[in-house]
């Protein structure tokens, strides 16, 4: 179950959890938060969304892939536009998990997700949202429309 987490505040509007998912849908770069060492650690990454549910492709040795399985992980994916002082952001909380399975994994190899970094990357993690947060930010008119609401 999706839960959507709310912040009080004059300069944001909340955004529906299909809203949120759409935004997060229009750019290939995000944040991934996680624990390394017993400290936070934070990763940039690219990633695709898969049926509500986050995916990274990265080195199956790297040390994001060794933290991240079978963890509770946040993401977060934001744009700004800096001349109009708005923009978006969207947190994602939940478990994330490595892709296993041979037929997943052959489909995520051709679903058009590379990874910016050098090197193999034929290891996929999977994230999938329990808590999201999606939110305008600023006070003036949004970058773009989203569910119709300017």
């Amino acid at each position: 179950m999706l839960a959507v987490m709310y912040s009080d505040g004059a300069a944001l509007r909340q955004l529906t959890s299909d809203d949120s998912l759409r935004l997060l849908a229009t750019v290939p770069i995000g944040r991934i938060i996680y624990t390394r060492q017993a400290l936070p650690a934070v990763e940039l990454v690219n990633f695709a969304l898969e049926g509500g549910d986050i995916i990274i492709r990265t080195d199956r040795g790297g040390k994001l892939a060794a933290a991240t399985r079978g963890t509770i992980v946040a993401f977060e994916a934001d744009v700004v536009d800096m001349e109009r002082s708005s923009g978006w952001s969207v947190t994602a909380i939940g478990p994330s998990r490595a892709v296993t399975d041979a037929a997943d994994i052959a489909r995520l190899q051709r679903f058009g997700l590379d990874s910016w970094a050098p090197g193999g990357r034929e290891h996929f993690i999977r994230i999938t949202p329990q808590l999201l947060n999606g939110r305008w930010l600023g006070t003036g008119h949004p970058v773009f429309e989203v569910g119709g609401a300017a």
